[in-house]
């Protein structure tokens, strides 16, 4: 699945003509006449507290040590599952769309909300996800109508983000976490709730991966420097050594990027030796040392990853595995910022 933004989208939405704005803004408004989330109701919720889903699960091999202290709320925004190539409702996913919502649940929120659920309360909304081919329109018109999709999209995640504060927060400490298309949305989420903002104080930290972060997008938000910093943010785009897609060589800033090993941006280079556990195809199986981690201008990058039957694996863009490769190490470092978190601002309970 390539769930990437082309750069000449982020041109066009930044220096597009008035017209072709003009032209967006019914699009958009067509759509908002569709079936609008109601973020009270839990079945606009692939994860909530107040219902079981698959962001409950933990792979056999950790259950046996499971103890959850859920003392910080999840707010993990997914990637892109609409994928369904006759877009059957048009550019943007229905929430009546079962397919959509069972390959929601049972892939990315499985094998990436479950990180979180030892040390959190996860909150993961269904939302009219951009369909995939809005990453990859192929003239004007089509890249206006993808950027109104994008536009949709964001507005639900905006209105789930909205209700949870109002409704479900109650003060409690906040990790964003984001894949792919989630990341696209969460970019925008930092940006107008945290950055620069009452709420950063907050943030624990987010997990905004599989995605380019200009640094210069935020005032105050800034990328994690060390395994235990707060209120900043860990990103990360996985590719094998020596592979630079085009859209990255393309990229006018060099993208935050964070060791998912060492968690230290002065620990660039660290051997598959020390990744404890990933998680592949089965998700009950944690498979030790499949990748290191190199950080390279922008990207992480790792040698040829190392698994009962790797040699199948011929891609070296690794983009879906952005979190199955580092799943134990998320899972430990995530741990580790709340205990940070909330030893500093005098929460810590344990």
């Amino acid at each position: 699945m390539r769930h990437f933004l082309p750069l000449f989208i982020l041109v066009v939405m930044s220096s597009c003509a008035q017209s072709n704005y003009a032209k967006l803004e019914p699009i958009y408004e067509k759509q908002q006449l569709g079936e609008l989330p109601d973020y009270s109701n839990l079945n606009y919720w692939s994860a909530h507290p107040d219902k079981k889903s698959p962001s409950d699960s933990v792979p056999a091999a950790l259950s046996k040590n499971y103890r959850p202290v859920q003392l910080v709320d999840v707010f993990y925004i997914h990637p892109t599952t609409y994928l369904d190539s006759t877009k059957p409702y048009g550019m943007n996913a229905s929430f009546k769309d079962i397919k959509t919502n069972i390959s929601t649940d049972y892939t990315a929120v499985l094998n990436q909300a479950s990180i979180f659920n030892e040390v959190g309360r996860i909150y993961a909304p269904r939302y009219r996800q951009a369909h995939i081919k809005s990453y990859s329109p192929v003239d004007q018109k089509d890249t206006v109508i993808a950027i109104a999709a994008f536009e949709l999209a964001y507005q639900d995640v905006k209105a789930a983000f909205t209700y949870y504060m109002a409704h479900e927060n109650k003060g409690r400490p906040i990790i964003i976490a984001s894949h792919s298309q989630g990341s696209t949305h969460a970019i925008r989420l930092l940006k107008e709730f945290f950055d620069n903002q009452p709420l950063e104080k907050k943030l624990v930290a987010a997990y905004v991966v599989g995605m380019a972060i200009d640094p210069s997008t935020y005032v105050q938000l800034k990328a994690c420097e060390k395994p235990n910093s707060t209120g900043c943010i860990c990103a990360w785009r996985t590719f094998q050594e020596g592979y630079l897609p085009d859209f990255v060589v393309k990229e006018k800033f060099s993208s935050i990027v964070t060791n998912p090993i060492s968690w230290n941006a002065k620990d660039t280079i660290v051997d598959r030796s020390l990744n404890e556990g990933a998680v592949l195809y089965n998700f009950n199986k944690i498979t030790t040392h499949v990748v290191g981690a190199i950080n390279h201008e922008g990207v992480l990058w790792t040698k040829k990853p190392q698994f009962l039957g790797s040699f199948l694996y011929t891609t070296k863009n690794f983009h879906i595995a952005d979190y199955n490769f580092y799943y134990l190490s998320v899972r430990k470092n995530v741990a580790e910022r709340v205990n940070t978190y909330l030893s500093i601002n005098n929460n810590y309970t344990h």
